[in-house]
């Protein structure tokens, strides 16, 4: 609870204000930190407030929960380590978004107007209705930058950078060039692109078409056709479309840029009718997955798109990750996806822009640390901000899911971005 105060010095409008500052300033214990007068949001003199927004429940049945244990893991071992600036980090879990709109953005509310916290690390949702109003209340917020909302606002971070770009931006070329590792060349080869009927679906063709173009491509087919509700129960006249794109053919590669849901159905179609080139996806990084039989053989054979160092590497960064998500699981050694890696990176740049910006945090000492941030040898390669906010890191790696395991295929690389127009 906030201290009560005791003495009121300035007239009774001024004295009303300072109520209602105090009242709504955030703080579970110890004093909130002042600067000019001023109430920091979620920070005290001991503590800094942060929450998540994450899709746990879908009704696909697809699910981000362990981005929420990831980000856990990261917070534990900085509070282990002494916390930010002396401050220990309460972090409050992930709101459950599941991936409605409505509630992203109800999610957002809750986590400032009630909760108080400084920050969002992570947000993982493939909707962020929630992004205007966390960018006008200046809320600095960390996640996979999958979505427009990741370039350009101020406050709102990419873990890895800004991948869908606005006019004037750059595009990463890690899928188009990786992809490339696995066909032996780019020049001339033929692709097909697949995407879901929504917005992030129709921005992912248009940003994809244009970096698999310029890497040497002929995009046979780049369509954002299926429904985004629910997964067909036929993929039939989209298997067709696809494996006649290619003047009559099928092309070299379909890539899916869907959930797995989705791409299990679609995967299955494909190789049903008798596709031998090569599939990829960036979201089936999951052994998880390879528990049902079903699934292990529609995924058996894809290459799937990292942006990160994948969890076969023996890096010194690696291995501390593997080490936290150990100690946050309870000492079990549970198995490792994307989304736990997604949220620790999310909470790992937080961290890492908070400790910079040093003992006095505020959302301006935050934002001037993060104007001038760099720093180097990271699970997802170089950062450095304000960069980062207009284009990707631009570093990723392929892994091939091959009887049972997976197997590098394109090593961890960067590659130089590319002007999107």
């Amino acid at each position: 609870m906030l201290r009560p105060i005791r003495t009121i010095a300035a007239a009774a409008a001024a004295s009303a204000l300072l109520l209602t500052t105090a009242c709504n300033s955030a703080s579970t214990g110890g004093e909130p930190n002042v600067r000019g007068g001023a109430l920091t949001r979620g920070v005290t003199a001991d503590s800094i407030k942060v929450g998540g927004i994450v899709s746990m429940t879908t009704a696909s049945g697809y699910s981000k929960k362990d981005t929420d244990l990831g980000a856990r893991a990261r917070y534990d071992r900085a509070n282990a380590e002494g916390g930010v600036g002396g401050r220990r980090i309460e972090y409050l879990g992930a709101e459950d978004d599941g991936q409605d709109p409505a509630k992203n953005l109800a999610a957002a509310r809750k986590l400032v107007q009630q909760e108080k916290v400084f920050a969002i690390a992570p947000m993982s949702s493939v909707t962020f209705s929630g992004a205007d109003f966390l960018e006008q209340q200046k809320v600095p917020t960390f996640g996979w930058g999958t979505l427009p909302s990741f370039c350009g606002p101020k406050h709102i971070y990419g873990f890895n950078g800004c991948l869908v770009p606005m006019p004037g931006g750059t595009l990463n070329q890690t899928w188009p060039e990786g992809l490339g590792t696995v066909l032996g060349g780019t020049k001339g080869k033929s692709v097909a692109l697949i995407a879901t009927d929504n917005d992030a679906g129709k921005f992912g063709i248009r940003t994809f078409t244009q970096g698999f173009t310029a890497a040497g491509y002929k995009v046979s087919y780049a369509k954002a056709a299926v429904p985004a509700v629910s997964t067909p129960n036929d993929w039939s006249a989209y298997t067709k479309e696809i494996l006649r794109s290619n003047g009559g053919k099928a092309p070299d590669a379909v890539v899916s840029v869907m959930q797995t849901p989705y791409n299990i159905g679609l995967f299955t179609a494909l190789k049903r009718a008798g596709f031998k080139g090569v599939i990829s996806d960036p979201t089936d990084y999951d052994p998880g997955l390879l528990t049902k039989d079903a699934t292990r053989q529609a995924l058996d054979g894809v290459h799937v798109l990292l942006q990160f160092e994948p969890f076969e590497s023996e890096s010194p960064a690696m291995r501390q990750f593997k080490e936290d998500v150990k100690k946050a699981s309870g000492g079990k050694d549970v198995p490792l996806n994307m989304h736990m890696l997604t949220g620790y990176m999310s909470a790992d740049l937080f961290l890492s822009i908070a400790g910079k910006a040093g003992k006095d945090l505020t959302v301006e000492s935050f934002q001037k640390a993060a104007s001038s941030f760099s720093d180097t040898g990271t699970l997802v390669g170089d950062r450095a901000l304000p960069k980062g906010q207009k284009q990707a890191f631009g570093c990723g790696a392929l892994v091939q899911l091959r009887n049972g395991r997976y197997e590098v295929s394109s090593p961890f690389k960067c590659y130089p971005p590319i002007p999107f127009a």
